[in-house]
């Protein structure tokens, strides 16, 4: 078994939203903002990646 305080911490992923192109961070150590978000959508299809707050928001309010 994996012990992940084995390996140090990763910075946050500099991503693009897929929809309108804003730059936002991406923290993989599960401290990200969008486990905040109280809408959970499914993963983006591939060749997509994670939207922005503010697109996560619209697509939920759909």
């Amino acid at each position: 078994m994996t012990n992940p305080k084995d390996f140090p911490l990763q910075p946050p992923r500099r991503l693009a939203c897929s929809r309108c192109g804003t730059e936002f961070g991406c923290d993989l150590s599960g401290t990200c903002w969008c486990a905040e978000e109280v809408a959970r959508l499914p993963m983006p299809v591939e060749g997509d990646d994670c939207l922005c707050r503010e697109c996560l928001r619209k697509a939920a309010a759909k």
